[in-house]
Order: structure tokens, then sequence, then C-alpha cells
């Protein structure tokens, strides 16, 4: 995350900078994760509604299908669920680093279960 967004993410675990290059090259194993624990992302201003970048749009509203989230929904449904989701964990949480459109796609296919790699913070660092 070049920008760190509002203090809200940064409250929430959010509060790093990830050289992602550096993230993708690394080969971990992929595990899964129940669902469940990473639905509160979805209560969070992560996206911006069309035409706009103000850190307005939270997931649910992409996914309920709100004025101004156009944009976001065809995100996810281009989303490729063959790629696991990054996640560390961070203040007691696991933060999605990359794949939060993935995260959308396959709430909303109803899945239980989604593959994930896990990055510890220190090798993230730029």
């Amino acid at each position: 995350m070049e920008n760190h967004g509002p203090k809200l993410l940064e409250d929430l675990g959010f509060n790093f900078k990830i050289n992602f290059q550096k993230l993708w090259k690394l080969e971990l194993p992929v595990t899964e994760l129940d669902i469940e624990e990473l639905i509160w992302h979805f209560d969070i201003p992560f996206w911006e509604k069309d035409d706009t970048d103000d850190w307005n749009l939270t997931p649910w509203e992409v996914i309920k299908k709100t004025e101004g989230s156009k944009d976001h929904q065809k995100k996810i449904d281009n989303a490729n669920l063959d790629y696991p989701l990054d996640i560390m964990r961070n203040n007691n949480r696991w933060p999605v680093l990359d794949g939060l459109h993935r995260l959308a796609k396959a709430y909303q296919l109803g899945y239980k279960k989604l593959k994930y790699v896990f990055y510890l913070k220190k090798k993230l660092r730029k």
C-alpha cells in the first residue's frame, strides 16, 4: 500500500508499506483459512466510488451494487480465484495485502474457505 489512506485503515492494522514486487516473488506455501476470518474487511472503505479517489466505498456497498460501485463490481467479476490471497498477521487481525476483490468474489460465490499465502511483516518492508 503506497498510500496509507485514512487513519481508520492504520488503526485496523494497515499501518505498513508493502513492496508488492518483492511480495509476489516470495515462494511460500499456500494454505486455507475460513472466509469468516476475513469478512471484517467488507466494513472498511478500502475503495473509491466511480470517478473519485476519496476512500469512500466499502466492499459491502460493491457487493450490494450501490451507486458508484460499477468499477469495483467489474474488478470483482474479473477476479481470478486461482490465485491465493496474500495476508499477514498484524494487530491480532489478518489484513489482506492483496486480493480483496478475490475475497469479495469468493464470498459472493458462497465459498467457506479460501486459499492464502501468509507473510511475515519483516519480509515485506521496502
